[in-house]
């Protein structure tokens, strides 16, 4: 980013530097001429020069939308490929005869109306110092130098070639043409740097709270807010199309890309064939390619429109292709399910039939925070125990205002920071959005954020925040300790799951402490001594 936006500092200079030897009245730096298309009626002010098109569905602006990203991939990439944001103070607004033809136009001098608002030429001042144009020089030199080391680094590689060569056959044979097989392929590379990201994925060792802090920020929750009140005419078609709670799909849209500021990229087909020519996970990735160029037979968007993150997930709401097959919507009527453009509509009604599909249940909340009784028995708790909240009012189970369980069905008790921490009892729609995501953290950011955008308090419990996260070695280690003890019999995978988190409860009532399931740094310890 820092390069992208010195490399144009230094472009300027270089075709300007003549013109600097002295400050002029008004900034010579020329606007960039948008392309008008048809005049939909009078202009208020540039950012309103031109409306989109759609039926009954409008692009509000986006004004003073502060911007906060979790995923670090995101991040990167932002970093590697995406345009610095830049400031640009609006015009006046012009006035009501002003129209965007008007704009347009071109004056017998030459200039549009645009320009001439706007963006009067440089006027040459003469020579600038020897020593200024030294100093332009070495910038434009290391600005240069840090651009190219930014770039994804391709590889004309001679067997990435003769993969494609035998994948083209594979491509043709599930139905794709020849046509958008070389559309899609004209100037392809491998692109090294997706398969260093995929071969040295980060490991994220953060404790739920400290994910919490951030995925459910007051930042995320205004911007949801806004997001949602700009949108609320459509989001309210969308709820009553699909059935799913507007909150719901805003909260997904703000975790997965910032409310559509963090979008992604890489070109996906370049990233698909990549990842599929590696061969680590060669079926899968394939899949993905088959179904991108799915897309792009169908007409839905062209392949170096088609951008998301390294590993495939695309648009305002993340999806992968194969998911985008099945479950993408065309809501804006244009004869195109574009979860790409600026304009989220399409998106976000995606994600609502996504959820509707895999049996979201409107009306039932996702969770709700609960205080447990004095002498709760902690063997209860976990995700594979789905009782009536009868059986937990009983036992003198309550939300945390002292109300009792509301009868949403089945219903489990989870602990996800052990028993210092915050308590929930969550409903079949917890399991709904793990269809997103399995991730207990992911699932319980997406249903606390969509809360807060509804007005709701946050956690009133605290969270064990003295504790750490553990690393991956530890994890494994865990288990391996809980395999010699006789408590966990599977795989050594560094996953604290279910299974992991049954075999940590059986080894906590073996020694005779709370059965909570809570894989700490202290449980790891104490399994260390023996």
């Amino acid at each position: 980013m820092f390069a992208l936006k010195y490399a144009s500092l230094v472009a300027f200079l270089a075709s300007t530097l003549p013109a600097m030897a002295a400050p002029p009245a008004i900034s010579p730096l020329p606007m960039p001429r948008p392309v008008l298309g048809p005049v939909l009626g009078p202009v208020q002010g540039l950012a309103s020069a031109v409306e989109v098109a759609a039926p009954e569905v409008a692009v509000p602006e986006r004004r003073g939308v502060l911007i906060e990203v979790i995923a670090e991939e995101a991040i990167e990439e932002a970093s590697q490929g995406a345009p610095d944001a830049v400031t640009v103070e609006v015009l006046p607004a012009l006035g009501e005869t002003e129209t965007a033809q008007t704009l347009g136009t071109r004056s017998p001098e030459g200039e549009s109306a645009l320009a001439i608002l706007a963006s009067p030429l440089p006027v040459a001042r003469g020579d600038v110092p020897v020593e200024f144009a030294a100093r332009a020089a070495v910038l434009r030199a290391s600005a240069e130098a840090e651009e190219a080391a930014q770039r994804p680094i391709r590889a004309n590689d001679p067997a990435f070639r003769a993969w494609i060569a035998a994948f083209r056959e594979r491509a043709l044979a599930a139905g794709i043409s020849a046509a958008t097989f070389e559309q899609a392929f004209d100037g392809l590379q491998l692109n090294t740097r997706v398969l260093e990201r995929d071969r040295n994925q980060a490991e994220f060792s953060r404790t739920l709270w400290e994910y919490l802090d951030s995925a459910v920020s007051a930042t995320r929750i205004r911007n949801g807010q806004e997001a949602r009140a700009e949108w609320r005419t459509t989001l309210s078609r969308i709820e009553e199309q699909f059935q799913v709670e507007a909150e719901v799909v805003v909260a997904v849209w703000g975790l997965e890309s910032a409310y559509g500021a963090s979008r992604g990229s890489v070109g996906i087909v370049e990233a698909m064939a990549s990842l599929a020519y590696d061969g680590r996970r060669q079926d899968f990735f394939e899949a993905q390619l088959i179904a991108a160029l799915q897309i792009i037979e169908a007409g839905d968007t062209q392949a170096r429109n088609m951008t998301g993150s390294w590993a495939g997930a695309m648009g305002h709401t993340q999806f992968m292709p194969t998911s985008y097959l099945e479950f993408a919507q065309d809501f804006d009527g244009d004869g195109r399910r574009n979860i790409w453009s600026d304009n989220p509509v399409d998106a976000l009604a995606s994600t609502a039939h996504y959820l509707a599909e895999h049996g979201w249940v409107y009306g039932q909340p996702w969770g709700m925070e609960v205080r447990l009784p004095d002498g709760f028995d902690y063997r209860l708790a976990g995700e594979q125990e789905r009782i009536s909240a009868a059986f937990w009012n009983n036992l003198g189970v309550r939300q945390i205002n002292g109300d009792p369980i509301p009868d949403h069905g089945p219903a489990s008790i989870l602990l996800p920071g052990g028993a210092e921490g915050v308590a929930l009892v969550v409903f079949s729609n917890f399991r709904v959005i793990e269809r997103y995501n399995p991730a207990d953290a992911y699932v319980i950011a997406i249903g606390h954020l969509s809360d807060r955008i509804e007005g709701g308090r946050g956690f009133q419990a605290g969270w064990p925040r003295g504790d750490r996260a553990l690393t991956f070695a530890e994890r494994e280690e865990l288990q391996r300790l809980l395999l010699a003890a006789g408590h966990y019999h599977e795989d050594i995978d560094g996953i604290v799951g279910p299974i992991t988190i049954a075999a940590v409860r059986s080894y906590q009532e073996a020694v005779g402490v709370t059965p909570d399931g809570y894989a700490s740094l202290r449980l790891l310890e104490r399994l260390r001594r023996g």
